[in-house]
């Protein structure tokens, strides 16, 4: 297997969104940006096609008074959640994508925080949608309405592509106002221009290369979502195959046949544990777990089976698929180690929605698992306040460095000082440019004997236990507690007769291994889930001692 430093691959630089639509339009028009599945039948719509249908509902947003403005999109993601976001900033008007599954107070206050005039929902979420906008004032657009406003126009306009307003679009041009989740607190609105997001793009593909189509499955109003399960395969022309439901993923990995997918860790562990559970049920994990071991020894010696040993793990992801990256929390190399052994690259990146968002990621023939690889050739990583170990703040300087938080001044002043976006995460560099995250400089655990202990690096320690499916390691009167949420399932499977009994044994035998200030003093044990954000990070803010 190779893994060795070698150039960037020739990616052109796309300075505007805009740039993006037209360029793919002119050299790839024929080609499939987009597919779905709709009544059973696979729909495709090309790069030509895409960009009529952006420019005619482009105009016709503009006849309905969004000049200039903001508009909000709302709902599950689409192909038209997909065509509103180009078409309101194809036309120079700002998107702000907005999570579905927030509270009705919650968007209320980010569409007032905006300053939105519109808003385009799908069908699904047009109740929430109508409440939001009697309760705003906002004009609202039905993604249902979409197709007839776009053959409207598409017959008033012909082929002269001229009839729809060309406004100027510039790479520092306001594109989106995304978000932020708010793990530790109350969400901001990132600023990003259409060059923060396609020169994120266009840099990301010059790390990692993609040969073929991806699935989306991450929410769109993510910038994850956005710049890396769409963005990125339309700089390459290839297809994004839009997952329009998680209940649909095993019907529609046959048909999308991806090459590439943008995961978050919870997804990854998810298709690994279905991989295993599946082997169990069928009677066939040890015959699994023995053909392992004989590809690795043949690995040893150069001879690489992977992909014809484990077709049918491939097979139930379409049959194509050869890299899954991994991005949005850190994942344990148990995972990365494992998808390996199975034929496919697991690759693991490092971003945050204010540099839009991608920072960094390892390369298809060059990664160092434990990192989140080398940063992009468009930003400067430092290391800022180093210790002894080289440890500090991580922090990003860059044309992919957002213009700031809307309407928040001094929030924006305290991240950025002297252009340097400063991220909050704590990690360090290695020799050769590989950037390794170790915790959240927020979640940092003081003890009064000023020791700082990272509850990342201790969490970590329990990811290959069975019985752990998410874990939370937080400080509570002084002392160091693990709150923990069970596999239940394999708890009933292997007959475990006290979780929490099992689960002091583990800590115990990992406490031995550390020195005593960094040693956990206790397990608690929960029934649910932890709350998450969008991208399925825990909200450690409404854990324990934390709160």
């Amino acid at each position: 297997m190779a893994n060795w430093n070698y150039p960037l691959y020739d990616v052109r630089r796309i300075a505007t969104l805009n740039e993006l639509i037209d360029r793919r339009a002119a050299e790839s028009a024929g080609n499939a940006a987009f597919a779905w599945t709709r009544s059973g039948q696979r729909v495709e719509k090309s790069y030509g096609e895409l960009k009529q249908e952006v420019m005619a509902l482009g105009k016709a947003l503009g006849e309905m008074g969004a000049n200039g403005t903001k508009v909000v999109i709302f709902g599950e993601n689409s192909y038209y959640w997909l065509l509103s976001f180009f078409a309101v900033t194809y036309t120079a008007n700002v998107a702000v994508p907005v999570d579905k599954e927030l509270p009705v107070e919650d968007i209320v206050w980010m569409v007032k925080n905006s300053g939105c005039t519109h808003m385009i929902t799908s069908e699904q979420y047009c109740d929430i949608a109508e409440t939001v906008c009697r309760e705003t004032g906002l004009r609202m657009i039905n993604m249902k309405d979409i197709p007839r406003l776009v053959f409207e126009r598409k017959e008033a306009s012909g082929s002269d592509t001229e009839a729809v307003r060309q406004p100027d679009v510039s790479e520092d041009t306001l594109a989106a106002i995304i978000y932020t989740s708010g793990t530790t607190g109350m969400s901001k609105g990132v600023m990003l221009s259409h060059g923060n997001l396609a020169l994120d793009a266009c840099s990301a593909c010059r790390n990692y290369r993609l040969h073929g189509d991806t699935m989306l499955l991450l929410p769109l109003h993510h910038s994850f979502g956005l710049v890396a399960g769409v963005l990125m395969t339309l700089v390459y022309g290839y297809t994004v195959y839009i997952n329009t439901s998680l209940k649909a993923i095993s019907r529609d990995f046959p048909v999308a046949k991806p090459q590439n997918l943008f995961l978050v860790p919870l997804f990854v562990e998810m298709f690994y544990r279905n991989i295993w559970n599946t082997a169990e049920k069928s009677g066939k994990a040890g015959m699994l777990r023995n053909m392992v071991k004989v590809s690795n020894c043949l690995l040893k010696c150069g001879i690489d089976l992977r992909r014809k040993l484990f077709r049918s793990v491939i097979d139930g992801f379409g049959g194509n698929l050869d890299t899954i990256v991994s991005g949005g929390a850190p994942l344990s190399e148990k995972y990365i180690k494992g998808f390996r052994e199975l034929g496919i690259n697991l690759l693991c990146g490092y971003g945050i929605t204010e540099c839009s968002p991608v920072v960094s990621v390892n390369r298809n023939q060059f990664y160092k698992d434990g990192s989140v690889g080398p940063a992009l050739d468009e930003c400067t990583v430092r290391i800022d306040a180093e210790n002894e170990n080289g440890m500090g703040e991580v922090c990003v300087k860059g044309p992919i460095v957002m213009q700031g938080y809307y309407g928040m001044q001094e929030a924006t002043d305290e991240a950025v000082v002297d252009g340097w976006f400063h991220t909050g995460d704590i990690g360090y560099l290695d020799q050769d440019g590989f950037i390794y995250i170790t915790g959240r400089k927020k979640n940092l655990i003081i003890l009064s004997n000023g020791e700082n202990v990272s509850p990342e690096e201790l969490e970590g320690m329990f990811s290959g236990i069975p019985l752990v499916k998410e874990i939370v390691v937080y400080e509570d009167g002084h002392r160091i507690i693990a709150e923990v949420y069970p596999d239940k399932q394999y708890a009933e499977e292997k007959k475990v007769m006290s979780i929490k009994e099992e689960l002091e044994k583990k800590v115990a035998e990992i406490n031995r291994g550390l020195p005593k200030f960094k040693q956990i003093s206790a397990v608690r044990v929960r029934d649910a889930e932890f709350e998450k954000t969008a991208t399925k990070k825990i909200k450690r803010s409404s854990v324990g001692g934390n709160k």
